[in-house]
């Protein structure tokens, strides 16, 4: 939603601001099997309380950018960092050692839906404080309201570390290290991460780049804030849905439909003739699927490897996530300013939907079975 004012206000490109979106998702992914390391040996709410933090103060930093480059430290660098200590992977690994595993897909699915409902109602809140105070006013209230994140992290500062490198009955317990290695040496783990990039393309380029294409196609602002708020709204129903069927089906086939789902609504979205209707249309169906990946991953995650890194796990594979998102964010504003189209792209998007498609079906699920090492 602040794409349109800012560059108009700046004289930026689209491009310009694409790349520091672009930084902002790769400084989220690459942050996150940091914090998640860091979450694993001592606890959840440190790394939430330096998110919070970040949060606030690179969107103070974002409202008084005046060229490309601080937009870059402020909302690439600071706020991706800051997103990566407050992310799903963070909240995914603290209830995962909380939960058994036959709730754990469940209590994935709720706290997804959790954070749809902040999707849901920061977008409007977002798009009247604009349209009220202008953007660089609804930045600083903006940032005022993230900065709540703090006090909730302070319920957790007292909470113990979680026990992740426990050894029992006299073996030695896993490290971090050759928890990554057993990863990464797992064809399962590499293809649901090699689905999970395609993801965050979708995802980021969506999100940033939506709305100035209905601009584009004359369709009114409020169209767009309407949308991406549907998409809150409706992810709020498909994170929990997501949750609960991953309790009862094969992940693998969850994850594999999802993303066939989602390339075919955007085709034919493509496709067909376009109307407000057809825009709240797509929106609602790109809700039930956005973050659905996210509950489903994190809890294929913990059926695979435990949960005693599984915070440093589901961080590395949201970093293969937020990889897809910066080349999103950053190719849709530079096919567009080049082609002044956005038609290449959704292509380009539609292709990778139908490759993740096809990637997660020969997952491996079972559990991994280690030897014992003796302390």
């Amino acid at each position: 939603l602040f794409l349109a004012p800012m560059t108009a206000a700046q004289g930026w490109t689209r491009e310009t601001f694409g790349i520091a979106f672009a930084l902002q998702n790769l400084m989220m992914g690459a942050a996150s099997p940091f914090v998640g390391w860091i979450a694993d040996r001592k606890g959840a709410g440190w790394v939430l309380l330096g998110g919070g933090v970040l949060y606030a103060l690179g969107i103070v930093l974002t409202a008084f950018a005046t060229h490309g480059w601080q937009l870059s430290i402020a909302a690439g660098l600071l706020i991706g960092v800051a997103q990566g200590c407050t992310t799903f992977s963070v909240g995914f690994g603290m209830l995962g050692r909380v939960y058994p595993p036959e709730q754990r897909s469940r209590v994935f699915g709720i706290m997804g839906a959790a954070g749809s409902i902040g999707q849901f109602i920061l977008l409007p809140y977002a798009g009247s404080l604009i349209a009220v105070l202008g953007w660089f006013n609804a930045l600083i209230v903006m940032s005022i309201t993230v900065a709540l994140i703090v006090p909730v992290a302070g319920f957790f500062l007292m909470e113990p570390a979680p026990a992740a490198v426990t050894a029992v009955h006299g073996t030695r317990a896993q490290t971090g290290s050759e928890a990554m290695r057993e990863a990464f040496g797992h064809r399962g783990y590499v293809l649901m991460i090699t689905g999970y990039f395609v993801c965050g393309f979708q995802l980021a380029f969506i999100t940033l780049h939506f709305p100035a294409y209905l601009a584009d196609r004359g369709f009114a602002l409020n169209v767009a804030t309407v949308a991406l708020a549907l998409i809150g709204l409706f992810n709020i129903f498909g994170s929990y849905a997501a949750g609960e069927l991953g309790q009862r089906y094969r992940k693998k086939y969850l994850l594999s439909g999802l993303y066939f789902i989602r390339a075919l609504a955007i085709a034919l979205f493509l496709v067909l003739p376009q109307s407000d209707a057809s825009v709240y249309l797509l929106a609602a169906i790109l809700g039930l699927l956005w973050l659905a990946t996210g509950p489903l991953t994190s809890s294929l995650i913990a059926q695979m490897f435990g949960t005693a890194y599984l915070t440093t796990l589901s961080g590395i594979a949201f970093f293969s996530h937020q990889l897809g998102g910066a080349l999103g964010a950053w190719l849709g504003g530079h096919l567009y300013d080049r082609t002044g189209s956005y038609t290449l792209i959704w292509t380009v998007s539609v292709g990778l939907g139908l490759f993740a498609a096809v990637v997660n079906l020969p997952i491996d699920e079972r559990a991994v079975k280690r030897v014992a090492r003796p302390a």
